[in-house]
């Protein structure tokens, strides 16, 4: 189909609001093309910071780096939501592509650590539109009660980034120079050639109609809910390094206060032009779906963080490795999306896929408190395969239900509004859970060291010549001698790598300490999401609408 007839049959589609399935696929395949762009970025740009942050000489500011994408990916969001409605989801698109390109490019170029910063800053601006416009638009096209079905093809694109993220990043990493660059930079290089193809394909393929609407745009809003997140988002990144009640956590708790009364107060003056309109929150499925999706963010990216963790650390995988080794939790992921779609196209219901999801993924939680160093992959690939079908049942549900439960006109801001409290929970999730992980690593190394095993073992590495004499050692060797641990333990805090020259029988206490350190992480996940159960036990689950958004629209203006 030639571009002009893609566009007379948007054109058709606006009068009469349906699309065909063709139609609807198309624009899928531009959708999906921007939010791979996003979705692989930020898996290949985690496997590869600590290269980057070596290179750049700024180490200590690699939480910087991420705290600047965090920060304005999640405030753009709710923005990308209203322009949308404004503007049109696809001219946001388009842009949101557009500035995530640029940023890309200038991230490639960067030479030093703040300098990094600042560029993924201006990456997180397009990155914030690119996952809230895309499911928006699914809205926008798509009855409610076939949603399901669609949503699982952008599952699949979180899934093949997830995997091909490490292995793209440790690849890029570990070459010197590619093409006479830096093979670190590109991490962000290669975003161009994949930018330019989204691009290309939304501008083929990406024919929405729009219906201009005479908004204005809540400044004010925008100006408060900035005031009320970053400074969240701050202590979130750094509150581990900062001291999570010292002077610079405390202030940030108090600006973020003040930002959250001065969003609400903002938002009842604005009414209908808000941000995040109030009124939505006299659904009870709104604000409920709401704070379970908040709840579910923070259980879900702080447990999922462990488990890389500890398939690196304590199995020794390297991040590449690390990557395929993460197939089992995608493969659940999209085996639950797929039947919940297929259920909820035919029955037309799907609460049960609310209560279901959290119930498997506290499961998988609870399947992986038994991890040990001794502990067999597949073991670990059960638990993994239970979080994913968790996942897979819960993320489209959870957005199904958000958007059911507000007018047609206001499927953008809704939208954007789920995708906000997770990434809130999201960002505060990994802040907890990974504080709790370290923190617990001065506990349980010690009692580690207790272990009859791991000191007999000890006692007979003494004995052998070849291991006393080997430098990998006498960090160790030292350590043991002055019957001071604390700096190996401190070490594990940021360069992990020293355990892999290690002795295995010296490597041992600190192995065991690592995994029981993210079994009590895993614990406090599982606590968190059987919290979201009862949550969704209490959600309304509106009837799914036969029409679409754009369906409704033309309805509508034609009455």
């Amino acid at each position: 189909m030639a571009r002009a007839e893609r566009k007379a049959a948007a054109a058709a589609s606006a009068v009469s609001g349906e699309m065909t399935h063709r139609q609807i696929l198309l624009v899928l395949v531009g959708l999906m093309s921007g939010m791979f762009l996003a979705a692989l970025d930020q898996n290949v740009v985690g496997a590869a910071m600590r290269t980057i942050a070596d290179d750049l000489k700024g180490l200590e500011l690699q939480a910087w780096v991420t705290t600047a994408y965090l920060i304005t990916s999640t405030i753009s969001t709710p923005l990308y939501g209203k322009l949308g409605d404004i503007f049109g989801r696809r001219r946001l698109f388009i842009i949101a592509i557009s500035i995530f390109i640029v940023g890309s490019l200038l991230c490639g170029t960067a030479t030093d650590m703040l300098q990094l910063a600042a560029w993924r800053a201006v990456q997180g601006i397009g990155a914030g539109g690119l996952f809230t416009l895309a499911l928006t638009v699914l809205a926008d096209i798509v009855p409610p009660r076939e949603r399901a079905r669609y949503q699982g093809m952008f599952l699949a694109v979180f899934g093949t980034s997830s995997v091909l993220g490490p292995v793209l990043g440790g690849a890029f990493a570990g070459a010197n120079q590619i093409l006479f660059v830096d093979g670190w930079r590109w991490v962000f290089l290669i975003n161009l050639p994949i930018g330019l193809v989204a691009m290309f394909m939304v501008l083929n393929f990406l024919h929405v109609p729009h219906t201009a609407k005479n908004h204005r745009i809540d400044w004010w809003g925008a100006v408060a809910i900035a005031l009320a997140v970053v400074p969240l988002l701050l202590v979130a990144e750094n509150g581990r390094d900062w001291g999570w009640w010292s002077i610079e956590s405390v202030v940030c708790y108090a600006l973020s206060v003040l930002g959250i009364i001065w969003f609400i107060f903002a938002e009842r003056a604005a009414k209908d032009e808000a941000l995040l309109p109030l009124k939505m929150f006299k659904s009870s499925t709104f604000s409920l779906a709401s704070i379970m999706g908040l709840i579910i963010g923070v259980g879900m990216f702080g447990g999922m963080m462990t488990v890389p963790l500890l398939l690196q650390i304590v199995m020794g995988a390297s991040p590449t490795e690390a990557g395929f080794m993460m197939l089992p939790m995608v493969a659940g992921m999209m085996t639950a999306t797929i039947v919940s779609g297929q259920v909820t196209s035919k029955t037309g219901r799907y609460k049960i896929f609310m209560i279901l999801g959290p119930i498997l993924l506290a499961f998988g939680y609870l399947w992986l408190t038994s991890f040990n160093p001794d502990t067999e992959y597949w073991q670990t690939a059960i638990g993994m395969v239970l979080m994913g079908m968790g996942l897979g049942q819960l993320m489209q549900t959870l957005v199904l239900a958000v958007q059911s439960s507000v007018p047609a006109s206001e499927v953008g801001v809704a939208t954007a509004s789920a995708t906000f409290f997770r990434q809130i929970g999201g960002s505060l999730g990994v802040a907890v859970f990974i504080s709790i992980l370290f923190n617990q690593l001065a506990e349980t190394i010690p009692a580690a060291f207790k272990n009859a095993d791991v000191q007999a073992g000890i006692k007979a590495a003494l004995q052998d010549k070849a291991v006393l004499a080997d430098p990998n050692n006498a960090d160790f060797l030292k350590a043991l001698q002055s019957g001071n641990m604390g700096d190996l333990v401190t070490k594990l805090n940021t360069d992990s790598s020293f355990l892999n020259h290690l002795d295995p029988r010296f490597a041992r206490p600190f192995l065991m300490g690592f995994a029981d350190a993210g079994v009590t992480v895993f614990w406090s996940a599982a606590i968190v999401v059987a919290v979201a159960v009862v949550i969704a036990i209490f959600i309304k689950a509106p009837k799914l609408r036969d029409k679409s958004a754009m369906q409704e629209a033309a309805q509508s203006a034609a009455h």
